[in-house]
């Protein structure tokens, strides 16, 4: 059964189930969210400069991704040069994704509290270190103790989402975020860049490339972009912490899960599958993969946009349904290589539009805490690309077949179905706490 060996969504899917009866049963009183709009600060007219902040912040988001995924790329030659096993180099690829999903939490905070542009700047400026210390690394360590670092990288999502939001109105966020969702985009040049810029002048030499790129981006983006003015009243980090207690948390973070993990398990994840399962070259695979990361991205502003139109809970029903659909033509048709394409295509698809549906969500549910709340769904989301990359290359140690990956990634795909009909494609959903209200797109419609 090689074909199965490809998609690694596998038993970690049900992770955040745990997560949905965390939060499940927490009913406690909450401000209102249209009060707290207006505390916070929500955008409700044009601001003089959004437009430049919109595009810079999602070009730097594609330089910061294209730093995140620098490894991936790279993990079957780093597997030859030191003789790793298929553990460890799933775990070389999947590292810099953890760091980069769990600090998006506190980064999301931050960035509500002090500002985008200071955070994105900061970040950028981070992010040079650990590339130019991968590029002396000599053993397997040295490389997996700087992809932690790297990992930071992929915060910039949670600062991107929170900055932009607040230039723009709740009826234009869901198209606008999702463009700025379109920095994923970094994840596809480094799957066609990398490659080619190893061969022509070394593995190390790439992360020396990719830093001095960095640096030019800080200097763009500090030059370029504004800062709005601080909101009235800023939460303290344990306030913004209090957004754990809202049941539509822990939803959005769970339908997250799915829609990009699946995005990042593919992207990260593709090259190593591809190389393995059909005996490509590491380029040819790369550009492959980049196929994969275009459509997804090209696809995110969509979701957005319908969610603008129709609604993101009806969206998302679709893009479960679809999902699933999917998800069994990846299952159980991967023996042919076009079968196996089209499965992998109509996930990268359906995957782009469900993240630009769920962040169309978030900024309305809770219009003050977007950063918080962008940090945790980022978290959850980064998450559902970790774990299973890790899981098929073990798998693949132990018994070579991923069969049940790709069952309990259907079955996840059923449970968030479920729970969507259920919470937002109705007709009232949704605040907080759950309570019955308007539709995103009824309310976007008011505002």
């Amino acid at each position: 059964m090689d074909a199965f060996r490809f998609f690694p969504v596998c038993r970690l899917w049900l992770l955040p189930l745990s997560w949905f009866y965390i939060g499940y049963g927490t009913k406690k009183k909450i401000v209102k969210p249209k009060k707290e709009s207006l505390m916070e600060g929500e955008c409700t007219m044009n601001h003089k400069g959004q437009t430049t902040v919109l595009i810079m912040a999602t070009i730097a988001m594609a330089v910061t991704f294209a730093a995140w995924a620098s490894l991936s790329p790279l993990a079957s030659q780093l597997q030859k040069l030191y003789h790793l096993t298929a553990t460890q180099k799933s775990l070389l690829v999947a590292t810099p994704v953890l760091l980069g999903s769990i600090m998006r939490i506190p980064l999301g905070i931050l960035t509500d509290r002090f500002g985008g542009k200071k955070m994105f700047a900061l970040l950028l400026m981070f992010i040079v270190i650990p590339l130019v210390g991968v590029s002396f690394a000599n053993s397997y360590g040295a490389y997996l103790f700087w992809a932690l670092f790297i990992g930071m990288a992929g915060t910039s999502f949670a600062i991107a989402i929170a900055y932009v939001s607040r230039w723009y109105p709740a009826e234009k966020q869901g198209t606008v975020l999702g463009i700025t969702g379109m920095g994923n985009f970094g994840t596809a040049i480094a799957g066609f860049a990398v490659p080619t810029l190893a061969k022509a002048f070394g593995i190390h030499n790439v992360f020396l490339i990719l830093a001095a790129a960095v640096v030019a981006m800080t200097v763009v983006f500090w030059f370029t972009t504004k800062e709005l003015p601080k909101p009235a009243q800023t939460k303290t980090f344990k306030q913004a912490l209090s957004v754990v207690k809202f049941k539509n948390t822990w939803l959005l973070s769970t339908f997250y899960f799915l829609t990009f993990g699946s995005f990042m398990a593919f992207s990260l994840y593709l090259p190593t599958l591809l190389t393995d399962l059909f005996k490509i070259s590491p380029v040819d695979a790369g550009m492959r993969a980049a196929g994969f990361v275009v459509i997804a991205t090209l696809f995110r502003p969509v979701g957005g946009y319908l969610g603008d139109k129709i609604g993101a809970g009806r969206v998302l029903s679709f893009v479960f349904l679809l999902i699933i659909i999917s998800g069994g033509v990846v299952a159980f048709l991967t023996s042919n290589m076009v079968a196996f394409s089209i499965g992998c295509l109509a996930i990268a698809l359906l995957a782009g539009v469900g993240n630009g549906s769920v962040f169309k969500i978030v900024p309305e549910v809770f219009p003050g805490n977007t950063g918080a709340v962008t940090g945790f769904v980022g978290a959850a989301g980064g998450l559902g690309g970790y774990f299973p990359p890790i899981i098929l290359g073990t798998a693949k140690d132990i018994t070579g077949s991923y069969f049940m990956g790709f069952v309990l990634f259907i079955a996840f795909a059923i449970l968030c179905l479920i729970l969507n009909k259920h919470f937002f494609d109705r007709q009232n959903t949704s605040t907080p706490d759950g309570k019955s209200r308007r539709t995103p797109a009824a309310k976007s419609k008011a505002v």
